[in-house]
């Protein structure tokens, strides 16, 4: 974890350690990654959190999922079409593993292969003119044709734009909820065409609420 480069995919069991650390309360990207330099594997770090939070004077120790919560989640995500790629894996998007704070763990769905093109983010307004979402669309196809992926949030407006446009390209969209809850609503169908044809990825949970803070 301290370097973050691709390597070796994850075992049944450390991807079900990983599942459970990451979330686990309180425990965020940064933690994570200090965990798991301090005690060299997600599966010993969970054995020794509640000692080190009682030492680090915590007044309760922090929720940590059971393994049946995990489990339980890893098969919502079969059930969707979906897995969960950790940062040290091939599959996980270069861009992403570059950046500070990467989430160590992401629930995708569709075509890992989009990742290893070089990315363009289009984001803009929900309530965009149509004027703007057409030009956003023609932009995301242009940009598409170079060889581009074009990724974006799957919100109203110039997202949905930008994601109808690069469809026959390669497109990534990156929810703020779980993978099972696109959001808006009326964007389901484009999330399943993207997931065929690109990717959608998500670090929340299955089942989770997009929030205007995530």
């Amino acid at each position: 974890m301290s370097e973050p480069t691709a390597g070796p995919r994850l075992s049944d069991r450390q991807r079900l350690s990983w599942l459970r650390l990451i979330r686990t309360q309180n425990v965020g990207p940064a933690s994570f990654r200090d965990l798991i330099n301090r005690f060299g594997s997600a599966e010993v770090a969970l054995e020794m959190l509640p000692e080190l939070m009682i030492s680090g004077g915590a007044n309760r120790i922090a929720r940590i999922p059971a393994i049946a919560e995990a489990e339980a989640e890893l098969e919502t995500a079969r059930k969707a079409g979906a897995r969960f790629v950790g940062i040290g894996e091939p599959d996980y998007p270069p861009l992403l593993r570059n950046m500070d704070h990467p989430p160590p763990l992401l629930a995708v769905k569709g075509n890992a292969a989009v990742f290893r093109l070089p990315g363009i983010a289009i984001v803009g307004a929900r309530n965009a003119s149509l004027a703007g979402i057409k030009m956003a669309r023609m932009l995301a196809a242009d940009l598409g044709r170079d060889g581009y992926a074009i990724v974006s949030g799957l919100a109203r407006g110039i997202d949905t734009a930008a994601h109808q446009g690069s469809l026959a390209t390669g497109t990534i969209g990156v929810l703020a909820g779980g993978l099972d809850l696109p959001y808006p609503p009326e964007n389901a169908g484009l999330c399943q065409d993207i997931a065929e044809r690109g990717a959608v990825i998500s670090e929340m949970p299955f089942g989770w609420q997009p929030r205007a803070q995530d």
